[in-house]
């Protein structure tokens, strides 16, 4: 059974707010900030992470030191949108790693994709080999984006 948002007292919310700023944090240090001992804390991390509410930990690397700051975000238009056929592209777009979010949309579109490429050229092979032969596309309109202002995720869940 999945815990609810509402399930939540303030030392979870505590656990998550901190964890989401520093994944890496000993479990001694998560305690002493939450104000919590040691087994206590443990317990809850786990049932945490056991009801789904934390999915995993991993580095955030920096795209752009990477040699990936093209990033484009991009409106598809589906010529059928039944279960089956959402089902079939986002078993496709699973499979792009260039595609680094895809979002089904209500709206006059049917979904929005987030593509982070190393260029111009890099992105309108992608656009022209992977997004426009997905299953179902049938128009796609493209919009660059020239700087992040905000791009941190969740960090805040009190």
């Amino acid at each position: 059974m999945r815990m609810d948002s509402s399930e939540f007292d303030r030392f979870d919310r505590a656990i998550l707010t901190v964890l989401a700023e520093d994944g890496r944090i000993s479990i001694t240090e998560l305690a002493r900030r939450i104000g919590l001992s040691k087994s206590p804390t443990q317990a809850r991390l786990r049932k945490l992470e056991e009801d789904g509410v934390i999915l995993g930990y991993r580095a955030i690397m920096d795209p752009i030191r990477l040699g990936l700051d093209h990033v484009a975000f991009v409106e598809v238009k589906m010529v059928d949108t039944s279960e089956r056929a959402l089902a079939a592209f986002n078993a496709a777009v699973a499979a792009i790693p260039a595609i680094e979010q895809a979002h089904l949309i209500a709206g006059n579109f049917d979904y929005l994709l987030k593509v982070r490429t190393a260029d111009m050229r890099s992105y309108r092979q992608v656009l022209a080999e992977k997004i426009s032969t997905l299953p179902g596309v049938s128009a796609t309109s493209t919009y660059v984006a020239m700087e992040a202002v905000k791009d941190d995720g969740l960090a805040d869940v009190t």
